[in-house]
């Protein structure tokens, strides 16, 4: 027999007496009626589940109360009973329109930008994931959920309308609708289960957590032993390093090559080293024009302009963004006080963009052109801080990774590693190899291997390693104390195999007698030419013009990282690991490949060695943080300004949680640590950031004259050695490459058409390329 089901409120008054109304009568009404009941028929969903909605009823004054019962035949149970939370029914909402100015005119909605509705009573009775919003036919995804504020964002192309919603004259603009259904009551069976099932798959995790810390543990206790025998085998090479260093110091970058580094990161030739590539006749012309840009950048309306119309573009990829912010850093290094300026604009159009969505996540990746201008402007101001105070315990940490890693085999195609503190950068694969020990000869005439005459250095390599990691191993035995940019560049010279008088081999990754299988050729090292332990080695000036093989991202000369990848074909290289040959798939699956790959469990094996790496350096890395997290010293300037400007930002845009404002401080100051490794020492590296954040709050705030003092002396120091003339070529190649969009988006603001920003764009490109216009 089939039950009968059904769900009903009954409405009372809230004096206390037991006769019922019906809402919207009169008193006299009231007094008349006994009670007013309202039901809803329940659907039977399968055998063990019944799903019951709340039964629609009349608007209702306030004094009135509304009991729930659920009645299966002749049962009845009281919802108050079954659930611990009351019932209540609460006014409807009501949605404002979103165009308020004029109702009659189509909503434009800006791309790349949340939709916000406005209304009241919005969240009395759901929550943003029981929200349905449409665009047509198409789904706005509700990011937040307040009282008077509904946020979403639209689909990334314009859906088709519904056919209900259409209207003469506007069929190919979609009507906005949201549909608001009343949140669901379910049964308290159900709730139970639900309940049941949560936390039996919590207890599961607690457990499974668990079990990986004891693991951790045990692992921990096994290569204790061995991490000893490691630091020791570490200092002693460290105290050999420490004793080069009391003469020669900390080999620090100048400053043209540190801003090189964290500007333009992965290029072999950055457009700091490079000249004016274009032809004689017409250079007078375009140096012309690139002082017109430098002088349109000066203005604050056209700069933001420039920089939103580019974000807003789908080829303009996040390598794109990086590039343009430090071609922007370089045009702007000699004025550091309108560059800040420009800074601070462009992160409040950001901190907006992130309230509306999740403020959390502000600041975490490198993906738009002002996080990229934040980068460049703190390693700008901490120049001065890193070479005085923290250069030794970084170069220390340094040295000490360098030292380790080179211990073991590193795959000089895709860059992983036996010995590493980054499990994605892991190489897994188990491989033979030895330590070989080479005897380097100086060689008369050149500045390799010191003064003529000199005996021989030891240089240790392994037989795995390619040639030229082998050349770069001895020049850095030999030039420990130099920086980078003062030594040799391995590729002008040539490792040559000495045995005997008259047997004399000049070994490279590539010849001849390379391994070719297929299309893929493998590169060769010192076992692929049988080199024996104690041979006897000396590198030599290389005769022929070497043209290197580019593996960076980015491509010199006129392949700017605007242009995407091309498969150019030809012979593919590798090392130590062949990849497996996959067939083509597609980008969006290639991603989630990898991430798949990243999220393999690491096998015991290959946590003792990150554990091992990690107990090694475990005093590099404490006494790093201890000075950079240390107020014992002046706190550097353009950090307690940042740290401010950020504190302004959030008591502006009412974020009152110390979660979120500790969050952007960490996102940009802190890198973050390798959880599973530091699992137990990140609670202590925590205390300590909370302590250094809370000790910067309390000193005295960093005024803007202050700051503008301190810019201005980095631009008098260190703009004259960066070459802007060559970052505007380039970055006038973007302005290129998106002119139609930039000059729409200047003609479009009237105060931009008041300033004549669109024609003087049009001046500059005349200039630079000859570009026929309509001046």
């Amino acid at each position: 027999m089939r039950a009968r089901k059904r769900l009903g409120s009954e409405v009372r008054r809230n004096n206390g007496e037991k006769g019922a109304a019906e809402g919207g009568r009169d008193n006299e009404t009231l007094r008349d009626t006994k009670r007013r009941k309202f039901e809803e028929p329940c659907e039977v969903n399968s055998s063990n589940l019944i799903l019951c909605k709340t039964p629609a009823i009349q608007q209702l004054p306030h004094s009135i109360q509304v009991k729930l019962e659920f009645v299966l035949d002749n049962l009845i149970f009281d919802f108050n009973v079954l659930h611990p939370n009351g019932f209540s029914y609460e006014v409807d909402p009501i949605l404002k329109p979103l165009n308020t100015e004029d109702q009659s005119k189509p909503y434009r909605h800006k791309p790349g930008s949340v939709i916000s509705v406005e209304g009241e009573n919005l969240d009395l009775a759901i929550s943003k994931e029981e929200v349905k919003a449409m665009i047509g036919v198409g789904i706005c995804s509700v990011k937040t959920l307040t009282k008077n504020h509904l946020y979403c964002e639209p689909p990334t192309e314009q859906p088709a309308p519904q056919h209900r919603a259409k209207r003469e004259g506007a069929d190919s603009l979609p009507e906005f609708t949201i549909g608001l259904g009343v949140g669901a009551s379910f049964v308290a069976l159900i709730v139970l289960i639900i309940v049941f099932i949560y936390r039996r798959k919590s207890k599961q995790a607690l457990r499974d957590y668990k079990k990986v810390q004891i693991q951790l543990e045990n692992l921990e206790t096994s290569v204790r032993d061995r991490c000893k025998k490691e630091f020791t085998d570490l200092m002693t090479e460290i105290m050999d390093l420490t004793s080069d260093l009391v003469g020669t110091g900390i080999p620090f970058l100048d400053y043209k090559t540190y801003a090189e580094r964290i500007f333009f990161p992965g290029h072999r030739e950055s457009p700091l080293q490079r000249d004016l590539d274009v032809p004689e006749s017409r250079r007078q012309t375009v140096e012309q024009g690139l002082v017109q840009l430098s002088n349109l950048l000066n203005s604050k309306l056209f700069l933001t302009k420039f920089i939103h119309t580019l974000e807003i573009q789908r080829t303009f990829s996040p390598r794109d963004r990086a590039y343009v912010a430090s071609l922007l850093t370089v045009s702007l290094h000699g004025k550091l006080e309108y560059f800040t300026d420009i800074l601070k604009t462009l992160l409040n159009d950001l901190v907006e963009q992130y309230v509306a969505k999740n403020p959390k996540l502000m600041l975490r990746r490198t993906e738009t052109v002002v996080e990229k201008l934040l980068t460049n402007w703190m390693s700008i101001c901490l120049y001065a801080f890193v070479r005085d105070s923290v250069g030794e315990p970084l170069y220390m940490l340094f040295r000490g990774i360098k030292h380790q890693v080179d211990k073991g085999p590193v795959d000089w195609v895709t860059g992983k590693a036996k010995y590493t503190l980054n499990d994605n950068r892991l190489l897994r694969e188990d491989l033979e190899y030895r330590t070989l020990t080479l005897t380097v000869l100086a060689q008369a005439g050149s500045t390799v291997g010191g003064t003529e005459g000199a005996q021989g250095v030891l240089v240790k390599g392994l037989d795995c390693d390619t040639i030229t990691q082998v050349k770069e191993k001895i020049l850095d035995q030999i030039y420990k104390g130099t920086p980078y940019c003062h030594r040799p560049d391995p590729d002008t010279l040539d490792l040559e195999w000495r045995s005997g008088l008259a047997g004399h081999l000049i070994l490279s990754d590539e010849d001849v007698t390379s391994v070719v299988q297929g299309n893929w050729k493998r590169l060769n090292t010192l076992q692929h030419y049988k080199v024996p332990d104690g041979a006897t080695v000396a590198l030599v000036p290389r005769m022929t013009k070497h043209l290197p093989r580019e593996n960076h991202d980015y491509i010199p000369g006129e392949k700017t990282p605007m242009l995407e990848d091309a498969d150019e074909g030809g012979m593919k290289l590798w090392h130590l690991v062949k990849p497996t040959e996959e067939p083509e798939l597609p980008k969006h699956r290639r991603g989630s490949l990898r991430e798949r790959e990243r999220a393999k469990a690491i096998p015991e094996i290959y946590l003792t060695r990150l554990l091992s790496m990690k107990g090694t350096l475990q005093k590099f890395v404490d006494d790093l943080f201890q000075v950079i997290l240390s107020t014992s010293r002046p706190v550097p300037l353009a950090v307690k300004y940042f740290f401010d400007l950020l504190d302004e930002q959030a008591l502006n845009h009412g974020i009152t949680d110390p979660e979120t404002i500790h969050i952007w401080k960490t996102n940009r100051y802190d890198s973050p640590i390798n959880k599973l490794l530091y699992a137990r020492d990140i609670p202590r590296y925590k205390q300590m950031v909370e302590r250094y954040y809370a000790d910067i709050r309390q000193t005295i705030s960093a005024s803007d004259q202050e700051m503008n003092s301190a810019l201005a002396e980095l631009s008098r120091n260190y703009s004259g050695e960066l070459n802007s003339l060559v970052a505007l070529h380039e970055l006038y190649k973007y302005i290129n490459k998106y002119y139609d969009q930039i000059i729409t988006a200047l003609e479009e603001d009237p105060t931009a058409q008041k300033m004549q920003l669109g024609y003087r764009l049009q001046q500059i490109a005349a200039a630079v390329e000859n570009k026929v216009t309509d001046l």
